[in-house]
């Protein structure tokens, strides 16, 4: 959306050293880069939260947003390790683009004006501007994904048909980040509780609020003294990661790749480091890589 997201928990920041993470995967044995499907990639902030992970090369990125002038600019900004496509991802079927005055408010849902009054500035930055027919492509049955590691979707609605359209590709998916709203600003769009169920039953299972926005009712405005207490929760950023009790049934990919999404991505430390005990328990990785990175996190935590 607009707002510029607040961090939720200090201790699942969105950026890691370089060096600590290369440090990470000198103790994986072999690890594959992590692949990473961004889905309404509209660099609004310019960095993603994954930069590390490219800068790196220890992951690479299929984004996909179809809005002309945002892809535009993620082209411009492309590394090596970055690959961005034209296609609106949902269930396969043409629909109508919502462009609204603000990009990030631009869906293929309709903003809903009753839910949007309540919040001040709303309409206007939901307001549709122009309305774009677009065909959309299932998660999988776009050809350039080879497998998905870490989802990241920030869609204003379209959650659940990219679910629902890429349950082959997310079989082995070890993380999902997802944008979900607590009010239906768009008709017919789906909630929190809607896509938590949909996601519960791909095997996932919350792990972290990556940020939280929130918003000031109308009629208060900016200007007003006591703004920052009218606020009202309006949606958040929130890291699923698959159920951590099944963790002795994946493979050792799977663990690398979350060790190296924890700790490179979210700097959630306790994921990876139960992500080395596995690899260690299993006889993946020598006993002595535990104690080292133990000895690293502690480091940095100094």
């Amino acid at each position: 959306m607009t707002d510029r997201p607040r961090p939720a928990l200090e201790e699942h920041r969105t950026a890691s050293d370089a060096d600590s993470l290369r440090t990470l995967a000198g103790l994986l044995t072999d690890p594959d880069p992590v692949r990473i499907v961004d889905i309404g990639a509209n660099p609004i902030d310019d960095r993603p939260q994954y930069a590390t992970l490219l800068a790196t090369g220890l992951g690479r990125v299929v984004g996909f947003e179809p809005q002309r002038d945002a892809l535009a600019r993620l082209h411009e900004l492309a590394g090596p390790q970055e690959t961005y496509l034209p296609y609106a991802v949902g269930d396969g079927a043409s629909h109508e683009l919502r462009i609204c005055a603000s990009d990030g408010f631009s869906s293929l849902f309709e903003p809903d004006p009753r839910q949007l009054d309540l919040l001040t500035d709303f309409p206007r930055l939901a307001q549709v501007v122009d309305r774009q027919p677009v065909p959309t492509a299932r998660l999988d049955d776009i050809a350039e994904i080879d497998g998905v590691d870490l989802l990241k979707m920030d869609l204003q609605g379209g959650e659940l048909a990219v679910l629902d359209g890429g349950q082959e590709r997310l079989r082995d998916c070890v993380a999902v980040q997802t944008e979900v709203g607590f009010h239906r600003l768009y008709e017919g769009a789906p909630t929190f509780g809607d896509v938590d169920r949909v996601l519960r039953g791909l095997g996932m299972r919350p792990a972290a609020f990556v940020s939280v926005r929130t918003w000031p009712l109308a009629p208060t405005q900016w200007a007003d003294p006591w703004e920052a207490d009218a606020r009202q929760l309006v949606e958040a950023d929130l890291l699923y990661v698959r159920d951590l009790t099944t963790m002795p049934e994946w493979s050792v990919h799977q663990l690398n790749s979350l060790a190296l999404i924890a700790h490179g991505v979210y700097r959630s430390v306790g994921l990876a480091l139960r992500c080395l005990d596995q690899l260690t328990r299993a006889g993946d990785m020598p006993k002595d890589a535990l104690a080292a990175y133990r000895s690293l996190i502690g480091s940095l935590a100094g």
